[in-house]
């Protein structure tokens, strides 16, 4: 038997190792994490949760499920899902009493399990999760409508899900009178939740607006008072908790110059290394005799949940709606399954078992059948039947320009008008303010940030110039979008004094991007040749206006930028590269003054 502290640190070395591996893959987590749970618990015997936590074990997964529900609530925005409430709305109450109904009754008769058992896994398994919907949002690249619409039901389903499987546990163990003691339980925790979650993130977001926190200890106070709400609300009224913090997060995320931007990276972070170890923790303690026991019978209940249970109440929840048939069909094939389940499924079957139910033994395996099932069937199958309906977001043809100076927004207006998708990125306001009143699509902030990786959308953005004088950000930048886009597509402009100075040298990979337009282009070059009138222009060539004519007229006063093809693709003029043109081409260029040429 290993020690504890090596077991610790053996499961956070397993779940960096997965995370890892899924980022290679770009499947989700959760993938890796139950494969190597299951290989580390039950087959190898290496790690043993309940050996490792003791008594502590479901208090340590009920908090780190509150944290992950209250991060995930943080994203959600009401003017996201504008036009489109309807339809969460309905997922997470008529689509949740299907999807419970169907599999209550797949459950019964294809397993032979009790009605009470049954109805407790309907319940389970009604929650989606944004633990595994979120990266394969990512892959699949739907559009807008369908990529908030699946996230927000991931979200506010968990807690509606808990709720529903509190309930029927009351249910079940009532010797008498249980309709009554059912509703009494329901108003309760309802009440409880809601009273706690609004109330505590009003007050929470009123603290943070007033500057009452230390700012230092921002992140550290916010976690304990909502751990804290959640550990009182519980105490009130059973698993009352989920529902709490899911509208902390909730009321935090709407409320007026209220910022959770750096709250939200650092719960991000913490969910990361709270969601890996978790997932390797509660696979440790499958028990794989009870599933095998029940044969395909189990195979023949999540065949239910996906292809009767989720087309079903998918198509009750779109009553009404605007959504196309091919938009619903991509909705109705994407619902894995995620943490929430597989930690409400392992508390309340020792609960069940407990109360004289052992059969209640199979209910964590069977919803860890779904979960793996589900969660490796859609995440290979979800971008082919996307792009069989026809429903991903636009190609991603389009341009982020990181730096909003004069050169920049000018840039960035000519590409525009010649309908090709450009976006400036910077986090200075005054550039920031200016290319807004010249009607160009802007993201004020930091690229790379969190906040960035949840409201800037990269859907039509394929390629990444850097034309910022942020020396020490522009390499991050360029590491960022290199590694997400790939490097080809990601370029920067030379820098005099970055190869210059030892003391500011950076990596080959990133030099090597300093190609863009000419030779030793630099910021202060471009600024300077705006500043003296320069201005950008796209010339049309054809075969009475040749290329080489182009170069005759302008000379050394044009600096090739762009390269626009017949079908109305840019390509970025580099140093080191040939411009393939021909005479259905455009070429965009900065014009120079006269007697100023394009040699910096």
């Amino acid at each position: 038997m290993f020690d504890p502290m090596i077991s610790l640190v053996l499961v956070g070395l397993f779940s960096i190792a997965c995370q890892f591996l899924a980022y290679k893959i770009r499947l989700p987590a959760i993938l890796p994490l139950l494969v190597v749970g299951i290989l580390v618990g039950p087959v190898f015997n290496i790690l043993d949760a309940d050996t490792l936590f003791g008594d502590l074990l479901f208090p340590v997964v009920s908090l780190s499920v509150a944290i992950i529900l209250f991060e995930g609530s943080l994203t959600l925005k009401f003017s996201d899902i504008a036009g489109h409430g309807k339809m969460v709305r309905n997922l997470c109450s008529v689509g949740c009493m299907t999807t419970w109904t169907v599999a209550t009754l797949a459950a019964h008769y294809f397993t032979d399990l009790s009605f009470p058992v049954s109805f407790l896994f309907g319940a389970i398994v009604t929650v989606t999760g944004p633990t595994v919907i979120a990266p394969m949002l990512r892959t699949v690249r739907p559009n807008q409508k369908i990529s908030n619409i699946l996230r927000w039901e991931g979200i506010i389903i968990d807690p509606i899900g808990a709720l529903l499987a509190v309930l029927v546990y009351e249910f079940v163990i009532s010797s008498q009178d249980a309709v009554s003691h059912t509703l009494y339980a329901f108003g309760l925790t309802l009440s409880v939740g809601v009273a706690f979650g609004i109330g505590t993130g009003i007050a929470l977001g009123s603290a943070l607006k007033k500057n009452w926190i230390p700012l230092y200890l921002e992140n550290t106070a916010v976690l304990t008072i909502v751990l804290a709400a959640f550990a009182i609300s519980n105490a009130i009224a059973h698993e009352s908790g989920l529902l709490t913090v899911t509208l902390i997060g909730l009321a935090l995320a709407n409320m007026k110059d209220v910022k959770v931007d750096d709250i939200l990276e650092f719960k991000e972070t913490l969910s990361v290394l709270l969601i890996s170890g978790l997932f390797i923790l509660l696979a440790t303690r499958l028990d794989l005799n009870p599933i095998l026991e029940l044969g395909w019978g189990v195979i023949y209940v999540v065949l239910a949940i996906m292809f009767v249970a989720r087309p079903l109440s998918v198509a009750l929840s779109s009553i009404g709606t605007s959504l196309t048939i091919q938009e619903l069909g991509l909705i109705s094939w994407i619902a894995p399954r995620g943490i929430v389940a597989a930690a409400v499924s392992a508390l309340f079957s020792l609960k069940l078992e407990a109360s004289g139910y052992p059969e209640a033994a199979v209910l964590v395996p069977m919803v860890f059948m779904v979960i793996i099932i589900t969660v490796v069937v859609q995440s290979l199958t979800s971008g082919t039947v996307a792009k069989l309906l026809d429903v991903n977001a636009p190609p991603a043809t389009g341009y982020l320009l990181f730096g909003g100076g004069k050169f920049s927004q000018l840039l960035a207006l000519e590409m525009n008008n010649l309908g090709i998708d450009t976006l400036i990125a910077d986090t200075n306001w005054d550039t920031i303010k200016d290319a807004r009143m010249n009607n160009i699509p802007v993201y004020f902030g930091n690229p790379i940030s969190e906040h960035a990786s949840r409201h800037l959308d990269m859907s039509t953005i394929g390629q990444v110039l850097i034309l910022s004088p942020y020396r020490q950000m522009n390499p991050l930048v360029y590491l960022h979008f290199s590694d997400s886009l790939g490097a080809e597509k990601v370029w920067g402009l030379f820098d005099k004094k970055q190869s210059s100075r030892p003391s500011h040298q950076l990596s080959e990979d990133y030099q090597g991007s300093y190609s863009l337009f000419s030779e030793g282009t630099t910021y202060g070059y471009l600024s300077s040749m705006v500043i003296k009138g320069a201005t950008i222009k796209t010339t049309p060539l054809s075969d009475s206006f040749t290329y080489e004519d182009y170069k005759a007229q302008y000379g050394e006063q044009a600096l090739p930028l762009l390269i626009i093809d017949k079908n109305n693709k840019a390509k970025v003029c580099l140093s080191d590269s040939h411009n393939e043109v021909n005479n259905e081409s455009k070429v965009v260029s900065l014009i120079l003054p006269d007697k100023v040429k394009t040699h910096p």
